[in-house]
């Protein structure tokens, strides 16, 4: 395999993990295999080293951080050992681990001017979304802090009944904090969304717990049930996609359980990182509220449209498509409901460069392939000619 990272030039890593005999064996496989990216992660991380780990040696974190850590724990004991496990086999002190994955959870709360910042730019996401008759598409920027470049990958966990996922991961998080799909034909992309501080509920259920949970669902509606069972600390917004019924729905959710649904139609839908339909305070975002303008004004006819779309530069202060300094677009996922796949591409997505294709039928029986065979493969080819990363024996 080659590099873990979702970066210019090729594909992430894909790791097949499982079936293990508990879910600490697979964190720990996990986090033995990706060591080095999560070590690299974790000392390059900016939001890490200067505001989370800082708060959490104060004594006003301590009451915030073990409410978290037990409403989590006791919520979903078996994600909880992944983490155990993830800091064990990476080497990585157990802290860090914790911190990185409730960072949205607990950034909100620690005092102003204690740091220089309490700004998080570690993932600003753009999705355009169709469903038509002739057309059914959900593209996905995957932006993230530079801290990520070369620190993402792919793992392939493979459960004890069965049923398998595939999640692009962010070292040391729980998979996914971006986007994955599972066996029962259910793929998801997930875009931030910045509620007020009056809207965030302390010690709340994270959402890599959530997004962790997703990719056990059965079904659009067993996600949609699993949302809306977690009382989450911030908020976050859920693109649901399933194949077997071609439905695309958006979801925004916030803390005491609000949740709002918008199902994708015939009219493109874009989201950036604000709430769109559920009605709250939000922090109003220079960043996202450009990305929406600038999408609402180009075309989102084709499939060729949407790549150009994701891969719009125009706008020098806030492109849709990131290189830099702070945010980068990591790679783009396209999910294509009529060929029933999910491609990634490297580089900017109006070149085209796709370096995985993978079914995500619910009956598929793909066949594994090696990495060097997608590298530089146009999005325009058929999946017959693309080599299938995805093997369900």
């Amino acid at each position: 395999m080659g590099s873990s990272s979702c970066n210019r030039d090729e594909g992430p890593e894909i790791f097949p993990v499982g079936p293990c005999d508990n879910a600490y064996q697979m964190g720990f496989s996990i986090g033995l295999r990706f060591s080095h990216q999560i070590k690299n992660r974790v000392a390059n991380d900016l939001i890490l080293q200067n505001q989370l780990i800082p708060f959490a040696q104060t004594p006003q974190s301590h009451s915030l951080l073990q409410s978290l850590f037990h409403n989590n724990r006791s919520k979903f004991p078996t994600y909880w050992d992944e983490i155990l496990g993830t800091a064990q086999g990476s080497g990585v002190p157990l802290l860090h681990i914790l911190l990185i994955n409730f960072r949205k959870e607990i950034l909100a709360f620690i005092p102003k001017g204690s740091q220089s910042s309490n700004v998080d730019t570690s993932d600003d996401c753009s999705d355009v979304i169709v469903v038509r008759e002739s057309m059914a598409i959900a593209a996905h920027n995957e932006d993230a802090n530079i801290a990520l470049l070369g620190n993402t990958y792919l793992i392939k966990g493979i459960l004890p009944n069965g049923i398998f996922f595939v999640a692009y991961t962010y070292a040391g998080e729980l998979p996914s904090c971006a986007f994955g799909f599972n066996s029962h034909g259910l793929v998801f992309t997930l875009n931030s969304v910045p509620p007020m501080e009056d809207e965030i509920v302390a010690g709340g259920i994270g959402r890599n717990f959530v997004s962790r949970d997703i990719l056990e669902a059965t079904g659009i509606d067993d996600a949609l049930s699993r949302i809306h069972s977690s009382e989450v600390s911030v908020g976050h917004s859920y693109n649901l996609i399933e194949v077997s019924t071609r439905r695309i729905l958006n979801v925004e959710t916030a803390s005491r359980k609000r949740v709002s649904v918008h199902e994708v139609g015939k009219t493109p839908f874009f989201h950036a990182n604000m709430y769109l339909h559920l009605h709250i305070h939000q922090v109003q975002d220079e960043n996202s509220i450009s990305r929406q303008q600038r999408a609402a004004a180009l075309p989102k006819e084709s499939k060729e449209d949407f790549l150009s779309l994701l891969g719009d530069t125009e706008d020098r202060k806030y492109p849709i498509y990131m290189t830099g300094p702070l945010l980068y677009t990591l790679c783009t996922a396209v999910v294509d409901l009529d060929e029933q796949t999910l491609s990634i591409i490297s580089g900017n997505p109006r070149e085209g460069n796709v370096s995985h294709v993978f079914s995500i039928s619910q009956t598929s029986s793909s066949r594994h392939s090696n990495d060097s065979n997608t590298k530089n493969t146009t999005i325009g080819e058929t999946v017959a000619e693309v080599p299938i990363l995805l093997d369900t024996e």
